[in-house]
């Protein structure tokens, strides 16, 4: 991540220095001076000693860009793990290889941003669905490749327990360059709005769920979990992060798994954050893609939301699910006015891809996908439908065009 940050700097005027000698024409050598000259002498006003005042008008900057990019679910299955612990040769486990290919998409990011899915909660051993837990190695990985906020409120959040929890907020406490949303040690925590300040503009980042699988923290436990259904404790926190930035972004966990359409809930929530102050909402949970678009606010200004990006990477076993996607977007802001507005968006498809037998998990962006990767698939034995064709139209017929500037530059089906 590029933090830059801007002051003002006032511009000082140069001072007039006067010289002490009296004004006089020239005259030949020996002569004394004309009464002209005497009289512009004697009416010339006295040097000045003070030194003109510096402006206090401070100056405005050049309008700012930052450059945000976001990904959906990071989902560690056994067979990523596993994979990861035998490259580590017995020394942990080493993920680069699972994501080596898209390494270089979030370098030129101000701010990145990734639900961590699976929680890392280094206590417990990795374990897969349904209870999942993930090695630190992975969230190591994630701030390597540039990621700056991690949601951490999901279906998975509980799978590990109130002491999973502290687990996995002991660990990314030891690693403060990473901002987490959504799970907090107590209300002290919670209260620690978390922001990210890039190129002079303020961001705030706020994350929720709808869903725990039916998990709860035990009674009279300090940890906090956001959930959507406590409405109005979540437009007090929306509101509360908006005032203190000029972009507030909320990551949120909600919808039905493996539908490309949102719920009503989804798009009436939405619709509330979105009034309540969110300028960018990043959706999560289904594990498929969703829609982008735009919720026009009363004062003319507009929301973002995109409802699910789907996975980042995972090892299910459906042609739709290895689909996902990133969100990139650039938010300028005009010093003068105060005013933020995003002012390009575009819609990247990553693929996850496994040999057969979930074997060699990797991810591609869609532009460096070939027809020969996706006939080697091995969720073809699952989805047969899966090709270079099935990616484009179920890309195309998912997101908007307006979203879509750079799929002239993916493979052709």
């Amino acid at each position: 991540m590029r933090k830059l940050f801007w002051k003002t700097v006032p511009i000082l005027a140069a001072a007039a220095i006067l010289c002490g000698s009296c004004l006089f024409t020239e005259v030949g050598e020996g002569s004394a001076p004309s009464s002209a000259a005497s009289s512009a002498a004697s009416s010339a006003p006295a040097p000045s000693s003070e030194p003109e005042p510096a402006s206090s008008e401070p100056e405005i900057p050049e309008p700012a860009v930052v450059r945000i990019k976001a990904v959906g679910d990071n989902l560690i299955h056994s067979s990523i793990y596993e994979q990861a612990a035998a490259r580590a040769g017995g020394n942990g486990y080493d993920y680069d290889y699972a994501y080596e290919n898209v390494r270089d998409l979030f370098s030129d990011a101000d701010i990145s941003s990734i639900n961590q899915e699976s929680i890392i909660a280094p206590a417990f051993g990795p374990s897969t669905y349904p209870m999942f837990n993930a090695t630190p190695e992975l969230g190591d990985l994630m701030l390597e490749l540039g990621f700056d906020v991690f949601n951490l409120a999901n279906n998975h959040c509980l799978d590990k327990g109130e002491a999973g929890v502290f687990s996995s907020l002991d660990y990314w406490a030891e690693r403060p360059q990473a901002v987490t949303t959504g799970v907090y040690r107590n209300e002290e925590d919670y209260e620690n709005i978390r922001t990210i300040e890039a190129q002079g503009v303020t961001f705030s980042f706020v994350g929720l769920t709808e869903l725990t699988n039916g998990l709860s923290l035990p009674a009279g436990s300090e940890a906090v979990v956001l959930l959507g259904e406590e409405e109005d404790k979540l437009e007090a926190r929306i509101r509360a992060a908006k005032e203190i930035s000029d972009v507030c972004v909320v990551n949120v966990h909600w919808g039905n798994e493996y539908t490309h359409t949102p719920t009503d809930r989804q798009r009436y929530l939405a619709q509330k954050m979105s009034e309540w102050g969110a300028d960018i909402i990043i959706g999560h949970h289904p594990h498929v893609i969703q829609p982008i678009e735009y919720i026009e606010r009363e004062d003319g200004s507009r929301t973002l939301v995109a409802y699910s990006l789907g996975n980042f990477i995972s090892a299910q076993d459906r042609a739709a699910r290895m689909i996902g996607g990133m969100l990139d977007l650039d938010v300028t802001m005009d010093f003068e006015t105060g005013e933020t507005e995003i002012t390009r968006c575009e819609f990247v498809p990553i693929i996850t891809h496994y040999d057969r037998g979930f074997a060699n998990n990797r991810l591609y962006a869609f532009a460096d996908y070939t027809e020969e990767l996706a006939a080697s698939h091995g969720v073809r034995a699952y989805s047969p439908e899966f090709s270079l064709g099935y990616i484009r139209q179920t890309i195309e017929s998912v997101i908007d065009a307006q979203f879509l500037t750079g799929m002239a530059e993916a493979p052709a089906a």
